[in-house]
């Protein structure tokens, strides 16, 4: 396992890469093609580290996206986000990154992944990263 080291942290932080996409399990649509739907999953106990740091992050990540073929199954994307409890991440790249992840994986019409963390010396923070496929050409 990739980890960081920082004398003044008095534990090793995990790096992004130790975060394995083997884990997410997406499951047919059995509507494809009938109907679009919009599906909204919020886990509200996400947890990752500071890289910086090393102090825990809390936040509460919502995914919202419209399938195609795949929807992910709930079980599996609870086990990939917590892949992250240890992992030192800046918000920014968190929300891109299981968006990359489950876009690679669900091939969704739109996706988008928001992350709401807790307050850290007042500041909160609000992230949000967004996939919109490439229109077809006419």
């Amino acid at each position: 396992m990739a980890k960081t080291s920082n004398p003044s942290i008095p534990y090793q932080i995990e790096k992004p890469d130790t975060i394995h996409t083997g884990l997410l399990d997406p499951i047919d649509y059995a509507y494809q093609g009938h109907r679009d739907i919009v599906i909204t999953i919020k886990q509200p106990e996400f947890t990752s580290v500071c890289p910086m740091t090393g102090l825990p992050d809390f936040g509460t990540i919502l995914i919202r996206y419209m399938p195609d073929r795949k929807i992910i199954e709930l079980k599996s994307l609870k086990f990939y986000l917590l892949q992250y409890r240890n992992v030192g991440i800046f918000y920014e790249h968190l929300v891109n990154r299981v968006l990359d992840d489950l876009v690679s994986i669900l091939i969704p019409k739109w996706m988008q992944v928001q992350g709401s963390f807790t307050s850290r010396g007042g500041i909160t923070s609000d992230v949000t990263a967004q996939f919109k496929p490439a229109r077809e050409k006419e």
